[in-house]
Parts: structure tokens; sequence; C-alpha cells
């Protein structure tokens, strides 16, 4: 088992020289190329879980030679393309998730053939047609691909014609709804193209009396899903947002959370109007959006969609079941659970995913807003960054210039006298984040406190330390101290003296250092 670790690029070819290989899971990393068609040479599996990771391009049909496999997940990567009819060679497969990717075209008509299969789930693909018709699609996971159809009670009939007079029917709304998905493809181009708004005049439902008064464009964008069901559904599982259901307030908007009738339970952030005259305009607002919800990666939180409207501007997130950073650090019994190894997973899930948003997004992605309210956790504590209302893609062509945005304590210095966004200022505030990490709370208060030395010279890492854990092992105090070091480097008040976020992750995945030194400066810490 390799799975929950940070390997990344191609799985090595040296795995599939193990041929009495049983049981293999890469889960949860980050392998970011295809699935490599050698595998199959590994027949003697009876597992294979690829989930979670950032695979790319088809599904190689030579997969289909795993004839012994029982088991098969390759659920939440970035597969594309057909569903090989070759995978129906599996005949004693049992159990088959290919969810959260972006497949497309029909389920082969093969796979009626699989009547092993005891669990599917094909949800929140691009799949169209008929499905098969044996007893485990029937019970299936469909949802999120609306062009399925079969005999199904949640499908709707094959070659119905009704369902051409409902589509129809569905387009004549005043409220215009455009789908986004999850990768570059033909509908982004249509819509980059085609403009961002489809304005229909037609006649409203007599009941519906707010909306046949309320002549706004609605934009309402959710990756895989129905946009005008999914809107319905968060009005009235928040009813219509009433505070009972606010789990949060921020600068730019409040949190709520939302169940959905479909179980699903999602973090909805009902942006303040004054967001709408930041500064920069709708388009550039929605183009922003638009390029969030194609990033993927485990420590960013998942944009699911948002709604444009004159009544309501709201985002819709993943729901992470332990809230903020801030929130547990600020609970003296929910911050002792945060183990010194737990903070410094905490520290390198960060990193690695502003990494990610400097140095592998196209055009890059600067968050602008990085601090501990905006850092959430999940079941397993693992952090993923959110809040992205105020996040600002760099555009090589342009100034860069914007509004000033940010939490105080973590802005970086230089927007004091300058209002042009590098990421460089998401390095000032990722320094200023991990030194909260580490102590347990804001520098600002740390040198306030009555345990900061009164005396310049060194201060030791352990008089750093959050006093509410108990002492690391030596192992990770190396760990922190790195940590240390390297929060300082980025927050040097000169930008360009600052290292990018592509070597901090690094520098945090490679091995400790030698050096056992864990002595500072209080000048450094403070300067």
């Amino acid at each position: 088992m390799l799975n929950g670790n940070q390997l990344w690029g191609h799985i090595p070819s040296e795995l599939v020289s193990l041929a009495d290989l049983e049981y293999l899971d890469l889960s949860t990393n980050k392998f970011n190329e295809s699935i490599p068609s050698i595998l199959a040479n590994m027949s003697k599996l009876h597992y294979l879980n690829l989930s979670n990771n950032q695979f790319r391009d088809k599904i190689p049909f030579q997969l289909g030679n795993l004839v012994h496999l029982s088991q098969l997940d390759l659920s939440h990567n970035l597969l594309e393309g057909k569903i090989p009819s070759e995978m129906s060679k599996m005949q004693i497969l049992e159990y088959l998730n290919l969810s959260h990717n972006n497949l497309s075209g029909r389920i082969p008509t093969t796979f009626e053939q699989m009547v092993s299969l005891i669990q599917v789930d094909i949800s929140y693909n691009q799949l169209q047609g008929p499905v098969p018709n044996n007893k485990a699609f029937q019970d299936a996971v469909f949802e999120g691909n609306e062009g399925l159809c079969g005999n199904v009670t949640r499908l709707r009939p094959c070659n119905n014609p009704s369902m051409e007079i409902e589509h129809a029917s569905k387009t004549d709304q005043s409220l215009v709804f455009l789908i986004a998905f999850p990768v570059l493809g033909t509908v982004l181009v249509l819509l980059a193209f085609g403009g961002m708004a489809l304005v229909r005049k037609t006649r409203q439902k007599e009941q519906d009396t707010e909306q046949s008064n309320v002549q706004h464009e609605v934009v309402f964008s959710i990756s895989k899903f129905d946009g005008r069901r999914m809107y319905d559904e968060i009005i009235k599982a928040t009813n219509d947002f009433d505070a009972v259901y606010c789990i949060g307030k921020g600068g730019s908007g409040s949190v709520y959370k939302a169940k959905l009738p479909s179980g699903d339970i999602v973090a909805v952030k009902k942006l303040h109007p004054v967001l709408e005259g930041e500064g920069t305009s709708r388009m550039d607002f929605h183009n922003e959006i638009r390029a969030l919800v194609e990033t993927r990666h485990r420590n960013i939180v998942k944009l699911r969609g948002f709604c444009s409207h004159a009544r309501h501007s709201f985002l819709v997130y993943d729901y992470l079941e332990n809230g903020s950073l801030a929130s547990i650090l600020s609970k003296e019994y929910e911050a002792k659970k945060l183990e010194w190894s737990t903070r410094v997973r905490i520290v390198k899930g960060v990193a690695h995913a502003l990494s990610y948003m400097h140095h592998d997004c196209s055009p890059p992605i600067v968050h602008r807003d990085i601090s501990s309210n905006n850092i959430l956790l999940d079941y397993e504590y693992e952090p993923c960054v959110s809040d992205f209302g105020t996040a600002k893609l760099l555009n090589p062509d342009s100034s860069n210039w914007t509004t000033r945005a940010g939490t105080y304590g973590y802005i970086a210095p230089e927007l004091a006298y300058t209002m042009k966004v590098t990421e460089k200022c998401d390095v000032y505030s990722f320094g200023m984040l991990v030194l909260e990490v580490i102590m347990g709370k804001q520098l600002g208060d740390f040198i306030s406190s009555s345990s900061f030395p009164s005396t310049d010279g060194n201060i030791s890492l352990t008089d750093m330390l959050d006093k509410r854990l108990p002492p690391p092992t030596p192992n990770v105090e190396k760990e922190l101290m790195i940590i240390a070091r390297l929060a300082i480097e980025c927050r040097h008040s000169h930008p360009q003296s600052r290292p990018t976020m592509h070597m901090v992750s690094h520098a945090l995945s490679s091995q400790p250092a030698t050096s056992s030194k864990s002595e500072i400066t209080v000048e450094q810490l403070i300067d």
C-alpha cells in the first residue's frame, strides 16, 4: 500500500516487475500522467485502486487483460474519452468505480455480460446513451451524467420524444444556466466565443411572481450538475439563506451549510454585494471563477459551482468536517488534537497547493488571502486552501494591478505602497501562516505575550512552539526547524528575496537537513 502520500509524476515501470502482486493501492497521491498500459502485465492483481490522483488521458484498453480483478477504482481523476469495451473481459469484477472523471461517449454494451458486478459508480462524468441491461447497472450511481437514459427509475427512458420537448422548455426560462465542466473542452470554448450569457425572453409561471418581477440575468455554473435544479435545492436547503444555517462569516461573505436531497453536504458562500464593484468587471470575475473550476488538487477545496444574480451571488464548495484551522487553534481542547506531525502535514499541504496554483496553473492563480481562516481541514485534518473570492489570475500581458485584499496580519508589506499583485504576496502570507501553526497563535500575539524574550539575541525553537502540546520528537523537531527557517525566508521584506512556493514545496518534500541547530535570532523573527 502506497496510498495517501505525495507521489507524483508517472507510475515507475519497475513496479510492473512485481508479477505476483495481488493488491495495489496508489490512491490519494499526485500521479499526473497517463495510466501506464503495462499495468496490464500484473496479471495476478485482484485489487487495483488509483483513485484521487490526477491521471490524464484515456483508460488504457489493455486493463481489460486484468481478468482476475475483483475491485477496480479509478475515481476522482482527470480521465477522458470512452470507457474501453475491453474492460468487459473482467468477468469476475465485482466493484467498479469510474466516478468524478471526464469520461464521455456510451457505456459499452458488452458490459451487460459482466454478470459478476455487484456495485458500480459512474457518477459525474459526461456519459451518454443507454445503460447496460444488467442488475449492477440498474442499481448503479448515475448522478452527473445528463445524457444517460434507460429503463431505470432515476433515468429518462431512451428514445423518448418528450425528452426533446422537455429540453426545449428548460431553455425557455428567464434564468439562464451555463454548465461548466472541469476540463477545457467544447463547452468552455463555446462560452468564451459565444459570450458569457444567453438572454431568453419568455413567459413565466404565474405562481413564480418574484422571478417575473426581477428581469435580471442569472448565470449558474456548477460542474457536472443540472444548474437550475442545484440552484433550487440550495435555496431550499438553506431556507433562502436563513441565519440558522450560517456556519461562518468573512470579509467577502457568509458561509452556509446545505444538505442536498442527494445526501451531499456542501458549503455555500453567499457573497456580499460589494464584491460586484471590487474593481474588476463582471466578465473578469466570471472568467476567474471559471478558471478555478479547472483546479484539481487534493489540498484545494473543490469549487463545485457559482451563481451570479442580482438577488443572490454565491459559491458552492465541498464541505469539510473540521472547519477552519483558525477555529481549531483558538480552542484549547481542539488545538491539542493537532499534534506536531499533523501540523507539519498541514504546512506541507498548503505549500503544495500554493505551488500548484503559482506554477502549474495557466494562467497562474494568486490567492491574495492566505490565512488560517481560509485553511479548512477534513475529517483526517488534511488541509485544503479555500475562499477564492479575491483570487487573481496573473495575466502576463497586463500589469496585474488590483484593489487591496487580504487579512490583517498576513498582508505583504509592499502592498502598503503598491497594488501590483504577484505570487510573492502569497509567499509572505504563507510565512505568517506557518509561524501561526508552529506557535499556536499569530505572530503579533506571540510577540506581545509574556513568553517572548524581552532582549535581543537568539531564541530557541522550543521557545516558539505551542505550549499546549508536548515537546516534539527529535526527528519532528528537525522538520519544525526547517519549517521555521523557511517561514522566515518567506517573510523577507523584499519580495524578490523570498523563495517561490515551488522552492518551498520542494524543500519540505526533501529529506530533513542534518543540521540540528535550533536557534534563530529575535531580529529574524520580528523583522
